[in-house]
């Protein structure tokens, strides 16, 4: 019996957050080479893939997003999401290849709420209650590693804040998510290969067969998550798909500290704890809020239906 859209839009879900989840195990295989290095052999091997991909997709997809080349402002846009995505895998890449794997995952973990603020700062967008108390947590786990430890969880809140920025920027253009994943990566691509260059190889054909591997599927490992995510943000509510999120995070937490051993102290667990009360309020009250305009919704209905 075929799945409904609900369910394989879940499964759909899942998987694409599951992926991001683990993948700190997939680029840990490409020891030792730098995690610069990994950035460049990302951006030239996910364009093929993506042009493959939207050859198969047919319907001119594939012309129709190199098409989007002729329009300047189209391409200003991505080129500066473009940027910050690249910044984000690189932030990403470096720290779980020099153990800081766990501040990465408290750094998806604070994304939403750093997305609030951005709404908030950029778009004029209002926020309620929840979501103020929501983003105080936040600033009271930051502010809690800060006396702790002397200094800013930097790398948490750079990835935090590049995807955010990332997700913003692409707000600002109407265009598919493949389509302009090809022209983000076309972009990329040019400087992934003068960094091969530079570097001979950045790797490639210098620690044998398994570690060619990991960076020749680069591309794939990029691409097949996000596809699986778009399907799904095609399937499911934004809500619906906003509590799928979790897994990602979760699951690099459960990684860095349990299969890589990185330390968790005290300090750690309160700052996570109040992440997560702040995320939990967000999400419950927002269910809330979907569930009274659904009924609103029906009541409508059935009020125009006398």
């Amino acid at each position: 019996m075929q799945l409904d859209d609900r369910r394989r839009g879940t499964l759909l879900g899942v998987t694409a957050y599951l992926i991001w989840g683990f993948a700190a195990l997939y680029w840990i295989q490409a020891q030792p080479v730098d995690s610069w290095d990994l950035l460049a052999h990302r951006a030239v091997w996910s364009l093929p893939v993506v042009i493959i991909c939207l050859a198969l997709a047919g319907n001119g997809r594939l012309f129709a997003a190199f098409a989007l080349l002729r329009q300047p402002r189209t391409v200003a846009i991505l080129a500066a999401s473009a940027f910050f995505g690249a910044l984000n895998w690189g932030i990403f890449l470096w720290a779980v290849t020099h153990e800081r794997a766990t501040e990465a995952s408290l750094g998806y973990f604070l994304l939403p709420l750093i997305n609030v603020i951005l709404g908030l700062g950029l778009f004029r967008e209002s926020i309620d209650v929840a979501q103020k108390i929501a983003i105080g947590f936040a600033l009271a786990a930051v502010l809690l590693q800060v006396v702790s430890f002397g200094g800013l969880p930097i790398v948490a809140l750079s990835l935090a804040l590049s995807f955010g920025s990332y997700g913003a920027i692409r707000k600002g253009v109407k265009v598919g998510s493949m389509e302009g994943l090809l022209l983000e990566t076309l972009m990329m691509a040019p400087f992934g290969i003068a960094w091969l260059v530079y570097r001979g190889g950045a790797g490639l054909g210098q620690h044998g067969l398994a570690v060619d591997a990991v960076l020749l599927g680069a591309g794939v490992f990029t691409a097949v998550p996000l596809m699986t995510y778009v399907a799904a943000s095609r399937l499911l509510p934004l809500t619906a798909l906003g509590l799928v999120f979790y897994i990602g995070p979760t699951a690099q937490l459960f990684v860095a500290v349990v299969i890589f051993g990185e330390p968790f102290n005290t300090v750690q667990l309160i700052a996570f704890a109040l992440v997560w009360a702040g995320l939990l309020l967000m999400t419950v009250d927002s269910l809330r809020r979907n569930r009274a305009l659904r009924l609103l919704q029906e009541n409508a209905a059935a009020d125009s239906g006398l």
